[in-house]
Parts: structure tokens; sequence; C-alpha cells
């Protein structure tokens, strides 16, 4: 799948990697831990993951802070930092509103981010979210002390071929999976962060607590999570389920966190999220309409910028000055109250354009 990567700027200047992908309206999947944007698409842990998310829409992802192809040098972890990277993102992007993706500390930071942003957030779907991590107030001591342990391991055994860690981490996140997918575990682990990073996010994933800001969601939420979840336990998702309003609750019949593709809880994710997202094409038919204002020169030159191409390349298809395609992207922009490229991008392939 062809994506395109670009960097944008956080509150407190880290880069952030993002990437966007496919074709259709957008949906944001929230960054989350052991992810790397240039081999992710290679990968059969996360491989089918993007495959579901395209298949009807643009995908806009982006890479951890401290890991993959954003910033490593990162001191700030906090819930707040990484809320503030997915404002940076989705600006950068110029997305105005979207479907919202969060999985497992992702959905930590998709909660957060609808709750202080109801405008930009049309749904939120959430996968192994939990209400806090292991070392805020209210969490069990044994609950800390395995938190504790794991971070011990993950400071000794993060990217190894081999040994205790790798199978006690792969049982966690895939115990179904098979040799491909062990050994694309420790290569996800040695080129998304460094060891020492690593255990400081798996640290700080345990500071989140998101109890006060899942009241606050106001927009439609689905929630699933793995009936046999060994990393965050089910009661954790059907929590946060019941602490979002008019939440809906999906259980899924499954051992493994990140799901394979051959199950049947994959199916029934895929149809369940599929359904969800649907009730977001009127949104989609209303875009489009907001087209009908462009002549038609004006939207063959939005559909060529949908498509990635430059002004200059413009130019010499359409057989027209560099000028005269400056001219008309002046006018798009003010007909459709657009500030900027990517949102000209954005706003194009929620159309249809852009497209094959």
């Amino acid at each position: 799948m062809r994506q395109t990567i670009r960097f944008c700027t956080s509150r407190d200047g880290v880069r952030i990697a993002f990437a966007t992908a496919g074709h259709g309206p957008p949906i944001v999947r929230v960054n989350n831990w052991f992810t790397h944007l240039e081999i992710d698409w290679e990968s059969p842990v996360w491989r089918h993951w993007l495959e579901a998310f395209v298949q009807r829409h643009t995908l806009v992802r982006h890479d951890p802070r401290g890991s993959g192809l954003s910033d490593r040098n990162v001191t700030d972890f906090s819930l707040d930092a990484w809320v503030a990277d997915l404002e940076a993102v989705v600006d950068a992007a110029g997305l105005r509103r979207f479907p919202l993706f969060g999985l497992c500390q992702g959905g930590s930071v998709a909660i957060a981010y609808a709750a202080r942003h109801p405008d930009r957030v049309s749904r939120l779907i959430l996968y192994s979210a939990y209400p806090h991590g292991a070392y805020v107030d209210g969490a069990a001591e044994k609950t800390a002390r395995q938190a504790q342990t794991l971070a011990q391991m993950i400071e000794i055994g993060w990217g190894r071929n081999a040994g205790a860690f790798r199978e006690v981490f792969a049982n966690l996140l895939m115990p179904d999976g098979g040799k491909e997918q062990l050994k694309w575990i420790g290569e996800l682990q040695r080129r998304s962060a460094s060891p020492e990073t690593a255990c400081r996010l798996w640290n700080a994933f345990h500071a989140f607590d998101i109890r006060t800001e899942a009241g606050k969601v106001s927009v439609p939420t689905l929630v699933f999570h793995v009936r046999g979840d060994a990393m965050v336990p089910f009661e954790a998702g059907r929590q946060v389920a019941a602490m979002i309003p008019n939440a809906r609750f999906v259980p899924l019949e499954s051992k493994n966190h990140i799901l394979l593709p051959h199950e049947k809880a994959w199916s029934v994710f895929r149809k369940e999220l599929d359904d969800f997202l649907r009730a977001d094409e009127p949104v989609q038919t209303m875009v489009a309409g907001e087209l009908a204002a462009l002549t038609a020169r004006e939207r063959e030159i939005l559909d060529r910028v949908a498509r990635g191409l430059s002004n200059d390349e413009i130019a010499k298809l359409l057989r027209i000055s560099e000028k005269t395609v400056r001219n008309h992207l002046t006018t798009i922009f003010a007909k459709l109250g657009l500030a900027s490229r990517a949102q000209a991008i954005v706003t194009a392939r929620e159309a249809g354009l852009g497209r094959d």
C-alpha cells in the first residue's frame, strides 16, 4: 500500500511522524506502543489491521513520541503530551471532523481527545482500552507489582530474538500467533524503540487515568474488548464502556490482545467496525454537495490535488500554466473555506475525488 509520510511539530517542539494511506473519508488511528510507520505494512502483526482501515477510508496514523520515525530524544510521555501530539497531527493533515480509533493506551489518548474536542470527533472506536494504569490511586497493589516486574523485563529483554521475555511478551500479545508473528514481534521491538524508551513508555502508560474525562465524551462510541485478553483484562474494557455515556460494548471471543486475521473474532470486529463507520456516510454526501459550487475545471484541478500532484505536475497534465493552477486553487480555497493544501486533499477525498 502506498503511503505518504510527513512530519509535524507538537506543542513542546517534538517532531511527530505521521502517514496517510488509502482513499475515501478520513479515519484517525491514535498512536500506540509497538508500531513503526515504515514497516507496519510488512508486518503480520499489524498489516491486516491497516488493510481493514484503508478499505473504505483514508487512514491517518502516527508514530508515538520517542519511537518509530518520531523524535527519539523525548522527556515528556504524559497523557497531555500524547493528546498534544494528536492535535498536531490532525491539524497538519487538515482534518476537520473524523472518526477516531484508539487501541490499548491509544484508547486513553482517544478518550481524552474526544472529551476535549467534541466538535472534531464524529465517532469514537476503542479497542482494549483501560480506565487507568497500575500506578495511579485506586489501582491494586498486585497490579502495580506486576507492571513493575514487566518493566524490568522490558529493559533487559526488549528486542531479543529469543529468551524468556520474548515468550512472556508474545503470550501477552498473541498467544495463538505463529512463528512469523513471533519473529516480527522482535523486529518491531528493535525498530520501534530502544529498551530504555520502551520501559519509559510502559511506565508512562500506567500513569494514564481517563476516569474523569470518559464521562465527558459526547460522541457515539463503540468499545471492543477481547474476553481472554492477558495484557488488558476484560473487566477494564467493561469499565470504560460503562463510564462513557451511551457507549456500546462488544465482547470479542479470543485470547489474543492483537487479533489474528484468521480467527472468528477478527471477522466480528470488522463487521461491527464497518457498520459503525457507515453511519458517517451522510457526512461524505454533504461534503460532496459542497463541491457543487466549483466549476468543472476547478473540480478537475482539485481531483489532481487529491491525488498528490504538485502545481507544476497539474499544469503539465492539463496543459495550462502553473500560474493558472495557482489562481484556480485560490478560488477553490475561497469557495470551500479551506486554509491549506492538506485540508483541500482531505475535503476532496471525503467527497470521493482523487480515486482511480
